[in-house]
């Protein structure tokens, strides 16, 4: 496919790659994949002609029927991801400090900020690039109540050894599985490890509701705070027992997602199928490196991200997502920067410069590339080909 630069590209020739190939428009960097608009409204109907449109028979049949796909013995449907989150810590009646990752978006870190506690920042894996367990159980300390991790981009975390690291030093473990729906850590699907689990279904994930979050726990107590405080706290008397919020699901936002279950596992496969086109292409090019998922896991792949080694790879993350922007591939820096060079968390960071080296190698090398189900083949190798096109003239430009 030809290439048509526009005058910015071309202001910026001097520093941009040209690739030779291309596209000769933009197209979504993510685009959902929505279940039938009338199978949405099939299950939706009942609900508005009831005229009960919050919190009622269709949020309790997504709890159950995600339960049941999950093996977990309670879901607690929510608003978003972040406030389920918000509303775990609290209900699992945390103090002082919360070990979690910097690599991750900012919304796991504000859930810890909401609650009043405070955030400490472990390493991520050089390999998995999920929260680092050995860094973790260096960083606690007499203060430590719990750790949140997250399983990146869809990634499952190593489980185990984090369980293991909770049991030892009696802290509460909480999973922020916002890319997480649908994958599986040895064969077991995410949603039942730790105290609990919280999954995000906003448009860029796989099971998607428009907005809205679930709660996953065997804990009873834990689910039935979630419960209370996602409607103000209050159980019925009015008289509240939690401080809650209102953090309810709509009927419509849990008939799209219950239109949108059985179209999960379709969405996993073909996403690992692009995955594996995209690893397959690019690992012919020095430099490139990927996500490690460790056998028996199933990775989502929410998104595609690689790491580029600007030593190796001939030019920067940014000059490569730059150039792949002028051919009308537009890629996203997820996470950059990570949450210890924010500006509300930089004051809680306190290891000095040297701490989180893995975290800052990754965060700013990372580029993610476009990846949903909708995608052809032929675009998914076009974009591979301009990808490895762009460092191949980088390298002989460099060479020259």
């Amino acid at each position: 496919m030809s290439l048509t630069m526009n005058s910015n590209s071309r202001s910026r020739a001097l520093k941009v790659v040209p690739a030779t190939t291309g596209f000769n428009e933009p197209f979504p960097f993510m685009r959902p994949s929505l279940p039938e608009l009338s199978h949405v409204f099939a299950e939706y109907q009942p609900a508005y002609h009831n005229g009960v449109l919050t919190n009622a028979g269709l949020v309790s049949r997504l709890e159950a029927a995600v339960a049941e796909r999950l093996s977990v013995k309670h879901c607690v449907a929510v608003s978003s991801c972040t406030s389920g989150l918000m509303m775990v810590l609290r209900a699992l009646a945390l103090k002082g400090e919360v070990i979690l990752p910097s690599f991750t978006f900012f919304a796991t870190g504000h859930s810890v900020l909401w609650n009043g506690l405070k955030p400490v920042f472990a390493d991520c894996d050089p390999q998995t690039w999920n929260l680092s367990p050995a860094d973790v159980e260096r960083k606690i300390t007499a203060d430590t109540s719990a750790i949140l991790a997250v399983h990146m981009y869809g990634n499952p975390c190593d489980v185990a050894e984090l369980e293991a690291i909770a049991r030892r030093h009696n802290l509460k473990l909480v999973f922020d599985a916002a890319h997480a729906f649908g994958s599986q850590y040895h064969g077991v699907p995410t949603g039942s490890f730790g105290d609990a689990e919280v999954f995000s279904l906003s448009p860029t994930k796989l099971l998607v509701a428009g907005e809205g979050g679930l709660v996953t726990t065997n804990d009873a107590k834990l689910a039935a705070a979630v419960r209370a405080m996602r409607n103000y706290g209050d159980v019925g008397a009015y008289d509240p027992k939690w401080l809650g919020l209102n953090a309810r699901m709509t009927e419509f936002n849990a008939a799209m997602a219950l239109a949108g279950l059985p179209l999960v596992k379709a969405k996993v496969q073909r996403r690992s199928q692009i995955a594996q086109m995209y690893t397959e292409k690019l690992s012919r090019i020095p430099g490139i490196c990927f996500q490690k998922v460790r056998p028996g896991d199933t990775h989502t792949y929410k998104d595609y991200s690689v790491l580029v080694v600007p030593e190796i790879i001939g030019l920067t993350r940014d000059l490569l997502a730059e150039s792949l922007r002028t051919a009308n591939i537009e890629t996203k820096k997820y996470f950059y920067p990570p949450l210890h060079q924010q500006h509300l968390y930089s004051v809680f960071h306190e290891f000095g410069a040297t701490d989180l080296v893995q975290t800052e190698h990754v965060a700013n090398n990372i580029l993610s590339l476009p990846i949903y189900e909708s995608l052809s083949d032929e675009t998914i190798c076009t974009i591979a080909d301009t990808f490895e096109r762009i460092v191949r003239l980088a390298r002989a430009r460099k060479a020259s």
